[in-house]
């Protein structure tokens, strides 16, 4: 049977970076129900969440960073759908667990006995803790080492489920329900050099445009054109 918490150089090797502050990874580590008991015995012992609030600025300038390089033809929308999947609890727990980030933490005994290092909650505040305590000790180079193999997997996996929609054929599925309706896709501008151009294409329905939308192909511009019409539609 394991003795928790599990010593911090084993979390270390797994995030790939040795903290010459090792105080910092502690206090990542550190959850309010552990410092609260300290505090019950005397003894004062700061928790994670100073550095939770922290490191939740610190995972979303890297994510928005990444995301505004990667996707230049992508609006401010679809960028912002992207971050919030891309650092949302369920992902944030998802790899904290990768890392068995769980087996570090220093719980109280309430927490301790109700699973609480499985928790989702208590992993994905402790993930970003963590890359508040790298941040701090190292800087932003060593976060962006740790985070971006791991966050762009998941931004990768979102982007996928995105593009399996077809957004025309759900846009002509809703304007078919209005007999006499026209929709068109007409092409009104495009820049960059031949081998980047970037299109820009205008859903219209009846000659009113109801979503614009940019891509490096004509098929794809449209794509995010329907997308926008749909958003319009509530859809």
């Amino acid at each position: 049977m394991k003795n928790y918490p599990l010593p911090m150089t084993g979390l270390e090797d797994a995030v790939g970076y040795r903290f010459a502050d090792t105080e910092k990874l502690t206090l990542a580590l550190t959850h309010s129900s552990y410092s609260n008991e300290m505090k019950s015995r005397d003894i004062i012992m700061e928790c994670n969440e100073r550095l939770e609030f922290l490191g939740d600025s610190v995972l979303s300038y890297i994510t928005s960073g990444y995301l505004y390089s990667e996707f230049p033809d992508l609006p401010e929308g679809d960028l912002s759908r992207i971050r919030a999947g891309a650092v949302c609890e369920k992902t944030l727990y998802r790899l904290a667990d990768a890392i068995g980030l769980g087996n570090y933490l220093m719980l109280g005994h309430g927490e301790e006995h109700t699973n609480g290092r499985k928790r989702p909650s208590i992993l994905a505040d402790a993930f970003e803790a963590l890359l508040a305590a790298i941040y701090l000790d190292g800087g932003i180079e060593p976060v962006k080492e740790f985070l971006l193999p791991r966050i762009t997997a998941e931004i990768n996996g979102i982007i996928k489920a995105g593009n399996d929609r077809d957004y025309k054929t759900s846009l002509q599925q809703v304007v078919q329900k209005e007999h006499g309706d026209i929709l068109e896709y007409v092409t009104v501008g495009e820049r960059g050099p031949a081998h980047m151009k970037v299109f820009t294409v205008e859903a219209r329905l009846n000659g009113n445009v109801i979503g614009t939308g940019n891509g490096r192909s004509k098929r794809a511009a449209e794509q995010n054109a329907a997308r926008e019409a749909l958003a319009l539609f509530g859809l």
